[in-house]
């Protein structure tokens, strides 16, 4: 979720980025925008606040079937802590990209999500 020639995500003025895109929306409300509008209000507020946008943009069908949906809401998931759901998500993406290193990198998030959440505290109780 990094524009190429960004800083770091820590770095990034969000609050900005979400102000701009919320004026992007009043002259140009396309479903891109809207992701990106709620990739950065999930930066600003939280997983959760860009995940409520996202079921909106969902429910319209306009953007549904487009892996960069699948891989935003994805990120989402995984950051809100909600890695099963994410590698759903991952592998949604992966299966609906055109590009074979788009589709690898997916598919190695959704492989990364997994470990990440069998090496988590639930992992000790197996």
């Amino acid at each position: 979720m990094r524009h190429e020639g960004i800083g770091e995500a820590e770095t990034t003025d969000w609050p900005q980025i979400q102000a701009l895109y919320g004026l992007l929306l009043r002259v140009s409300d396309t479903p891109v925008v809207r992701l990106n509008h709620a990739v950065a209000v999930a930066m600003t507020r939280g997983p959760r606040a860009g995940l409520q946008l996202l079921d909106r943009l969902k429910a319209e069908g306009k953007i549904r079937d487009d892996h960069r949906f699948h891989a935003v809401k994805a990120q989402l998931l995984e950051r809100a802590g909600r890695t099963e759901e994410a590698r759903a998500e991952y592998a949604r993406a992966a299966r609906d990209a055109t590009s074979l290193p788009l589709q690898r990198y997916l598919n190695e998030r959704a492989v990364a999500s997994y470990c990440a959440d069998a090496s988590g505290p639930s992992a000790a109780a197996v």
